[in-house]
Order: structure tokens, then sequence, then C-alpha cells
């Protein structure tokens, strides 16, 4: 059996494009050559299978009043069941915790997180290694953000994600990278992922699973 991958994330694992332009077809999602999930998987090759759960909107644990089932934590366990075995989980996680509504401080998102992370190793779904979890802290919201829905303040709780992301997980035992610096966001809407930049993301991660599998 290949080594199953799920990549639990938001709309930067959805593919969500911001800039028509800038995606081959001129559509809102980048296709199947452009996301980083699908590059993951030419990159690994075939003793992997890369499993996008990307949707746009999604949180740690915190619930969106204005949408349901946006939380990761109330659907975790069903996503990791129907992919069992899975040798390791990539959370990409955070940026819409930032939401105004949502009234949460990076300290308040980082234990969503760890909460989080505990439901996942509860539910009966990993291999042969036990619980294996990769967290991705995401690039900085840009200071630009104009986007009502999201409200004021992201960008600042954003850029101290990466302050509290690190030290959860290495409490919790997970291998960590902060994409900052890594993956460039567009300057659109200043929070999704550019192609080029779900190309750097794919890079970056193809050059450390390997070791974690």
């Amino acid at each position: 059996m290949k080594k199953h991958i799920v990549c639990l994330g938001d709309s930067n694992t959805h593919g969500y494009c911001a800039d028509p332009g800038d995606c081959a077809d001129h559509g809102s999602r980048f296709n199947e050559n452009e996301r980083w999930t699908c590059l993951l998987q030419k990159a690994l090759g075939e003793e992997y299978l890369v499993l996008e759960e990307g949707l746009s909107g999604r949180t740690t644990v915190f619930a969106d009043p204005l949408h349901e089932s946006m939380d990761a934590l109330s659907v975790v366990y069903s996503i990791l069941m129907s992919h069992e075995p899975v040798d390791l989980l990539v959370i990409m996680l955070g940026t819409n915790d930032t939401k105004d509504r949502l009234g949460m401080n990076a300290a308040c998102i980082a234990l969503g997180l760890s909460r989080l992370i505990d439901k996942c190793k509860s539910v009966p779904c990993w291999g042969s290694r036990g619980p294996n979890i990769l967290v991705v802290c995401p690039p900085h919201i840009g200071e630009e953000l104009n986007d009502p829905c999201m409200g004021a303040g992201c960008a600042a709780k954003s850029r101290e994600l990466s302050r509290y992301y690190e030290p959860v997980a290495k409490a919790q035992g997970c291998a960590y990278l902060d994409a900052q610096g890594i993956a460039e966001f567009n300057t659109i809407d200043y929070m999704h992922l550019t192609r080029k930049g779900h190309s750097q993301l794919a890079g970056a991660l193809a050059g450390i699973i390997p070791d974690l599998v």
C-alpha cells in the first residue's frame, strides 16, 4: 500500500486563486498542475498518495457563526478514518482563525491547534508508526488586507502565530514548518498563495516529508 499523506487545510490547501490571471484555467481554483498538494504528489512519486482535504474558510476548532462545519475539530474524525491508514497528517490552518468575528488572539488560536492535534491523535486511523503530524504555520496575512469579512487585526494576529505554533508542535511531538518566507502570498487579497507560492510550498514539503514517514 502507498503511504497516505493527508493534507488538512483551508482555501490555500483547496487551491483558491484570487487572481484569475495567475491561474492557467483563469478560474478561481488552481488546477492539478498548480496546487501544492498535486505538485507534492508528483515530487514524492508513486510510493505516496497525497490526499487533499482543503476547505475554504476552515478553522482549527472555532465554529463560524456564518457557516456550518467550518471547524476542523468537528469533522476530523471522519476525514482521517476515510483515509486510513494515515502515515502522515499535514495541518496548515490558522489564517481563518484570525477573523475578527471569532474573537481569538494568536495564543488562543494556538491552543485551538493543540486541541485539534489531541483529537487527531485519538482517532484510530494511524499506520504502523502511530500518530504522525506535521504542522505548517501559514505565511503572514499582508498588512494591505482590506476585507471587511475578515475584520481588523488579522494581519497582526497572523504574524504572531509562529511564535505560538512552534512550541505547540514541539510539545505535541509534531514536526514543524513555518511557511513564512517560503511560500508567497499574492498582492490581490494578501492571504492566498500565488501559483509560485504553491510550487514553493510543495518543494519545501517534498524535501522533508520522506524523512517523516
